[in-house]
């Protein structure tokens, strides 16, 4: 087995506490002699939620060697409320302790800088790997295997039940809802997201008049993971936005039939196809479904993209973004989105609740095609609960929105707990309705509007106020330390050390992708765009003093071993957005790890 550097690990604290531990506070010392993955997470974050998928088969099949802990590291200010915290965790089926770092003295003690990242200690407490992104379970399934059998003939190796107690269930009709629809006649169906089912409710919005689904996770006739968006098609039956399953199914409220009609049940990677015959291509996360301009929109919040489904040819297609995440107008095909979650059908324009950049945002024919355009939001790092014009109010990371009869839109302002209204005609933001628990959509129903509470587990009506209501402006910027750097030239180094076993996959071109850009653009001189190499030359612009460094890596690869005719290949990817003061005694330096260890 390779020599590792050893690097004691850092003890874990976080002022939030501990969850699923029957209350009982963990240290290091009570993990010794077992294999420890820390998972640095937050549940804002869509690629967290991937990697809290990838690691189920870590964590059943070595239970009694590895312990996940999961330290939840918030990005939004409502993301470092504790209840949020214990709500999130119950909501996305999280099986193992998690430490909830508000503060995030942790993620600073482990110099993380990017959502999602992993750590790996060894049974004898020091660090063995780091990892950013998604892709890496292969990875560290390798690694756990060496470090299990190098540490069981060393005797260091404790096995036994890990720390994790479940919490009691609590009995609700629905379960952390995600998205509902109105049925013609008169009822909703609601995606009762955490208990991976559809439920039809009476006219009331509470009764229950049926239940679709085993409850069990799986991409069967009888089963959903984790739906989400809900969409009532032209013939009468509803699309569902199978979030996990990374599918779309139809669900025809006569027959009770359930069918797959877009997705393979894996998720999209980089290189993928990203047309064709619907049932071969592969999606990522789509989160929310409308029905415009005859075909299906799917908010693809994995890949942040449009997509749009086309069921008179059985296709799929990419319809606007690039997948690089941020704030980007323009032709669809060169936009950027941040986790597309909501969308809503209105006759001239498709209106986009962009969650990760707090935005509301359209898409517009033209002449020339498919244009993006923002009507409120700034960027990924500013959000709040500020009313007023369009262009200074704020939103805190939407999930849901709802064309309204006169033209303007209701917003499920998820993290404020609000319902909140943007007028295209007056170019203002006003607030409807405050004291929902995380909002996530709204259905209208003549004069009221119908909101699903998903942290309440019900449908609220309301009477849609003719008058906004008054709320205190606050603003925000996401809370993460800076980097110092000096000016001019800045190398930058994205680490990535091929698995073990593995070698980067060369069969087909170069195996890496590094794509560098900066807020403001003007911060970067030289050294922005798409390359190869993950190691770039940049030179900071004289006279810009702060900024945000946006990059983006990727890197395939593939089973070392010659006599594999098909060699199992992986790709790891992530987005790293890493906010820079420039300062004379700056570092000239910028490390970002992939996958392995930064020597340097």
């Amino acid at each position: 087995m390779a020599s590792r550097a050893r690097v004691r690990a850092p003890e874990l604290i976080g002022k939030g506490g501990w969850l699923n531990t029957g209350n009982k506070d963990l240290t290091l010392s009570d993990l010794r002699g077992r294999i420890v993955v820390l998972d640095f997470w937050t549940f804002c974050c869509v690629n967290c939620l991937h990697v809290l998928d990838e690691l189920r088969e870590l964590e059943e099949k070595h239970r009694d060697t590895v312990v996940i802990i999961g330290v939840h590291s918030p990005k939004f200010v409502h993301e470092a409320e504790h209840q949020a915290v214990v709500d999130a965790v119950e909501r996305y089926g999280v099986e193992h302790p998690v430490l909830d770092d508000p503060e995030l003295a942790t993620w600073k003690q482990y110099a993380v800088r990017a959502w999602p990242t992993l750590v790996v200690i060894d049974p004898e407490g020091y660090v063995v790997a780091q990892h950013a992104g998604e892709g890496h379970a292969h990875a560290i399934a390798t690694l756990v295997a060496e470090l299990e059998a190098e540490h069981e003939a060393k005797g260091t190796l404790r096995r036994g039940d890990g720390p994790y107690v479940p919490p009691e269930p609590v009995a609700t009709d629905l379960r952390f809802p995600g998205k509902a629809v109105r049925l013609p006649g008169g009822g909703f169906l609601v995606s009762d997201t955490t208990r991976h089912q559809l439920v039809e409710l009476a006219e009331d919005g509470e009764r229950v008049l049926r239940r679709i689904g085993s409850g069990e996770r799986g991409l069967t006739p009888d089963t959903f993971n984790e739906p989400q968006g809900l969409a009532l098609l032209p013939d009468g039956k509803v699309a569902v936005a199978d979030t996990v399953n990374h599918a779309l199914r139809v669900f025809d409220p006569e027959s009770g039939t359930l069918e797959t009609v877009a997705g393979t049940g894996k998720q999209w990677w980089q290189g993928s196809p990203t047309s064709g015959p619907a049932r071969e291509v592969a999606l990522s996360s789509p989160w929310d479904i409308a029905w415009w301009q005859d075909r299906l929109w799917i908010a693809m919040a994995g890949v942040h993209q449009l997509w749009t489904y086309d069921p008179a040819t059985g296709t799929v297609e990419v319809a606007a973004g690039t997948t690089n995440e941020g704030l980007v107008d323009g032709p669809a095909a060169e936009a950027w989105f941040a986790q597309p979650s909501g969308l809503a059908a209105a006759a001239d324009r498709l209106w986009i609740a962009d969650s990760e950049t707090s935005a509301v945002r359209w898409v517009e024919p033209t002449e020339d095609g498919y244009v993006i355009r923002t009507a409120v939001g700034t960027g990924l790092f500013d959000f709040g609960h500020r009313d007023g014009a369009a262009g200074q109010a704020l939103l805190q990371h939407p999930l849901g929105i709802t064309a309204l009869p006169d033209g303007s839109v209701a917003i499920a302002d998820t993290y404020n707990h609000a319902l909140r209204r943007y007028d295209p005609a007056s170019g203002e933001v006003t607030t409807l309705a405050t004291d929902l628990r995380e909002p996530s959509d709204a259905v209208l129903v003549d004069d009221d509007i119908v909101v699903v509470e998903s942290a309440r587990h019900r449908l609220t009506r309301l009477r849609l106020p003719e008058e906004a209501v008054r709320v205190e402006a606050v603003a925000h910027r996401t809370q993460r330390a800076a980097t110092e750097v000096a000016p001019g030239a800045l190398r930058l180094d994205v680490v990535f050390q091929a698995p073990a076993g593995q070698k980067l996959d060369t069969r087909y071109g170069p195996s890496t992708r590094l794509l560098v850009s900066a807020t403001p653009p003007e911060l970067l001189a030289d050294g922005a765009g798409a390359g190869t190499d993950l190691n770039r030359e940049l030179v900071l612009a004289d006279g810009v003093t702060e900024g945000v460094l946006h990059v983006s890596a990727m890197a395939a690869s593939c089973d070392d071993d010659p006599d594999i005719e098909y060699p199992a290949c992986h790709v790891h990817q992530q987005d790293w957005g890493v906010p820079v003061t420039v300062t004379e005694d700056g570092v000239a330096r910028l490390g970002l790890v992939l996958a392995g260890l930064d020597a340097a």
